[in-house]
């Protein structure tokens, strides 16, 4: 049916039914229902068709949000997917993880006028499952092949961005990934309960059907040397991400019982995809989890699943001072995580496993760098938290690629990201570079942009060497 728009005025936000806590506490399963078609359009119609579109600004791929709004409104659907995938890869992915309270949802007129944001990833998610289950996703086939050869080191959301953007393009794409299914952190570092690894899976062979190659358990400089894939390929980008933690340098942070968030995560990702993996269980333990990111909200809402006695966040500021999603936030306090504000940790202690934590009350000081105030120590405020399973959720640094590849032409900068140029070029001729591994740990959709990005870099520059062959 055909709504009118502007409806703010009369209809409240609403997200899709959640699954009860006590529920979702179980099992791994995503935790909203599907929208029902009516609540979806009714949603949509709330969009102000604003004249400047704050929420495509606050979008890193300007997704013509309110386009869509109104096509889903008048349930115009299959027309509503065309211009919401016209601009993301995997708007369904979007549409389940991005902190859309931070970016769209953040910058909606609506919201900031006390109206409440329109529920735009909910939508998002609604109108590209309803394209899947009508067939109207197809494998992104190219018209013609153009004799073209690229290929895509690592099998993430950049990565793969940048495989479908070629191969529409007629391109013979190959991506090498050195774990043994594609996704990267779509697939093992993102708990299944904000996306089922079956959405994945589903995007991965659409690649394959279009004629993509898939190549996993490939390690560049082992597996295969990096001299011997640029003979191979007209052009290679670099999609690895970042996937080294930062450490947690206190007294005790080597004792038994203390994981790096990433090691944790893959674990439990792996026993729900079907694997045998033996430790990295919360089962019973006295959890605590340090950091206040989303792969922090990630962990405590892992160990709360897997059972643990009590599972606890020790952030060193407070609430509205966290980096991460306050939707996420919401989500574990009703699972039953407690937060620990404004507090530090100063030792992990035990002898030969962990015992506990001791911490800090901080409060906060003067603004840094990134505009948030800075935590300053209370004298005599120390205190312990039992723990029988401490996880390090302190953010992620690249790993040394040019020593892995076997390339030390490769320029990185002082953070060790590789150094491209305004084409995502890296110092070597025709590797290109996209994603976490250029820009620093940061979210799945701006991974999607640089891929998509640099996919169009490397189409310009394979053009203009192959023009500059015929002369």
């Amino acid at each position: 049916m055909t709504r009118k728009m502007l409806q703010f005025t009369h209809l409240h936000p609403r997200m899709p039914d959640k699954r009860g806590a006590a529920e979702r506490r179980g099992d791994f399963a995503e935790i909203y229902h599907p929208f029902a078609l009516e609540r979806a359009g009714e949603q949509a119609s709330r969009c102000e068709q604003c004249g400047i579109p704050y929420c495509q600004i606050g979008c890193p791929l300007s997704n013509n949000v309110p386009d869509w709004l109104m096509l889903a409104a008048a349930g115009r659907l299959e027309e509503a997917y065309g211009v919401s995938s016209a601009t993301n890869s995997f708007p369904e992915i979007c549409g389940r993880i991005c902190p859309q309270d931070r970016l769209c949802e953040g910058s909606c007129v609506l919201e900031q006028s006390q109206h409440g944001a329109v529920t735009i990833g909910a939508v998002e998610k609604h109108i590209t499952e309803q394209a899947f289950l009508n067939g109207w996703v197809k494998p992104p086939l190219p018209h013609a092949e153009n004799g073209g050869s690229v290929g895509i080191v690592g099998g993430g959301p950049g990565g793969l961005a940048a495989a479908e953007a070629l191969r529409r393009q007629g391109y013979a794409v190959t991506v090498y990934d050195r774990h043994d299914r594609m996704g990267g952190l779509l697939i093992y570092g993102i708990p299944g309960f904000k996306l089922d690894k079956a959405v994945v899976e589903r995007r991965t062979r659409l690649l394959a059907e279009a004629g993509v190659r898939l190549e996993t358990g490939v390690e560049i400089g082992r597996t295969i040397s990096f001299a011997e894939l640029r003979h191979r390929h007209d052009a290679v980008l670099i999609a690895t991400g970042v996937y080294k933690p930062r450490p947690l340098e206190l007294p005790g942070a080597t004792l038994p019982g203390v994981a790096a968030a990433l090691d944790y995560l893959i674990a439990s990702n792996r026993r729900d995809l079907g694997d045998t993996v033996t430790g990295f269980d919360a089962r019973g333990k006295d959890v605590v989890v340090i950091g206040g990111g989303d792969t922090a909200m990630d962990c405590v809402r892992t160990a709360i699943r897997q059972g643990a006695a009590s599972v606890k966040c020790l952030y060193r500021r407070d609430r509205a001072n966290m980096p991460g999603s306050q939707r996420e936030v919401a989500h574990a306090e009703e699972e039953g995580v407690e937060f620990v504000w404004m507090a530090a940790p100063e030792a992990v202690l035990g002898a030969d496993k962990v015992m506990g934590v001791r911490a800090q009350r901080m409060h906060l000081g003067q603004a840094d760098a990134s505009g948030r105030q800075t935590p300053v120590p209370i004298a005599g405020s120390a205190f312990t938290l039992p723990a029988d399973l401490v996880i390090t959720a302190l953010g992620f640094d690249p790993e040394d690629v040019p020593a892995l590849f076997g390339e030390p032409a490769l320029a990185v900068s002082r953070w060790g990201t590789l150094t491209v140029d305004g084409n995502q070029m890296t110092s070597l001729p025709g590797v290109f570079a996209a994603g976490d591994i250029v820009r620093g740990a940061s979210l799945v959709v701006w991974a999607i942009k640089d891929g998509r990005d640099a996919a169009a870099a490397m189409q310009a520059w394979v053009q203009e060497k192959a023009a500059r062959a015929a002369e």
